[in-house]
């Protein structure tokens, strides 16, 4: 990892006494080379085949032979953690922020049927804190080990006047490999598929503008026990990482079980799902088929939010869809279950206008009447 000049220009400032240095512009070189060393340990157990483990180049190699692929394609994706962090700097919980930063990308990659191959990062600061941008990093080589990527390197940059105090700001860049032909596309997922819905952990990463704007309005207390859940304080159940599900579902694309996949990110089930399908193919997502979670709830509550606008908004604690074929679909959630998973049977595939319809009954979801939501699209 390098750390970024940020000075817009200038390399030293004129202190008293004395010429202009670059410290006095407010940029440590010696604390962004002491973050390198501190974090090189973090990086290497993050080695996988293929990748080299060693921080400090301008760049890092990565050989997809050595992985194992003969005709691979590379897929890209990149991500921020948005405004979560926010909760993270403002309570102090910077060791899981790198996770979610992870799993925003390599999420991304899986439902393309790609396996992570490698990560960088980027950690963007006024004013670089090594104690808060280690426990980040280290949030990122964990999630980096949970999804089978090699940390390969980064890019630290110390840019005073950018940020507030105390502020700083994440991006994550991945690449993956398929097998030619082997990608999912949505082209495979056809009227007759079964949706399965994968848990989500929490609101993963995704409308904390709105969670943060909730709880100013209402004075949410942080640090005390979240009604929904006494064994636990608010702001753990918000922080909570988002859940990364490469190891679950790479052998089940690898043996051609999946139709398609979505990833439940900003724009929720409703205009997720249509992503993957192809034309002439419709969305059918019963809402009865599984329990709001409890912070669902209260978030719903919290802001008298119409069932509709929560589909388009949250994941609603489903973190992944799946579309398989109906004759596989007990089978399919059977191994998933005996991963770790905890699987939804959401609802079906249809023809009709391409898009996702979501409907409960009455009570689901709050609703005071029988409801739907519809994306077209």
């Amino acid at each position: 990892m390098t750390t970024d000049t940020g000075s817009g220009g200038k390399d030293r400032e004129r202190q008293h006494g004395g010429g202009y240095t670059y410290a006095g512009a407010g940029v440590s070189i010696e604390a962004g080379n002491s973050l390198v060393k501190a974090i090189a340990p973090l990086a290497k157990a993050t080695a996988r085949p293929g990748a080299t483990s060693e921080l400090g180049g301008f760049g890092g190699f990565f050989d997809p032979k050595a992985a194992g692929y003969s005709d691979p394609l590379l897929v890209a994706a990149n991500d921020g953690v948005g405004t979560k962090l926010k909760l993270a700097i403002e309570h102090d919980r910077h060791d899981t922020v790198g996770i979610d930063l992870v799993a925003m990308c390599v999420n991304d990659l899986i439902v393309q049927g790609a396996e992570p191959l490698f990560f960088l990062d980027y950690f963007a600061t006024g004013q670089l804190e090594n104690g808060v941008a280690e426990r980040v990093v280290a949030g990122i080589a964990e999630g980096c080990k949970l999804a089978g990527c090699a940390l390969i390197g980064g890019e630290t940059a110390e840019m005073p006047g950018m940020y507030a105090d105390g502020d700083y700001d994440l991006a994550g860049f991945c690449v993956g490999a398929v097998e030619r032909d082997e990608q999912l596309t949505g082209e495979r997922v056809a009227p007759g598929n079964v949706l399965l819905g994968l848990a989500s952990s929490g609101v993963h990463s995704n409308g904390y503008s709105l969670v943060r704007r909730l709880a100013d309005d209402f004075g949410w207390k942080m640090d005390r026990p979240a009604v929904f859940d006494q064994e636990r304080l608010l702001i753990d159940t918000l922080i909570e990482p988002t859940r990364i599900y490469v190891a679950s579902l790479l052998p089940l694309i690898r043996e051609g079980l999946i139709k398609g996949l979505a990833h439940i990110t900003g724009g929720g089930l409703l205009e997720n799902i249509p992503r993957i399908l192809p034309e002439g193919a419709h969305a059918h997502v019963d809402a009865d088929r599984w329990d709001q979670p409890r912070l669902m709830a209260f978030l719903q509550a919290q802001g008298n939010i119409e069932p509709a606008e929560m589909a388009r908004t949250f994941n609603c604690g489903v973190g992944m869809v799946l579309a398989v074929e109906a004759e596989r679909a007990e089978s399919v959630a059977a191994r998933l279950s005996e991963v770790g998973e905890t699987v939804f049977r959401v609802g079906t595939v249809a023809g009709g206008e391409r898009g996702c319809t979501v409907r409960g009954s009455q009570g689901t979801w709050a609703g005071r009447i029988d409801w739907e939501a519809v994306h077209l699209g």
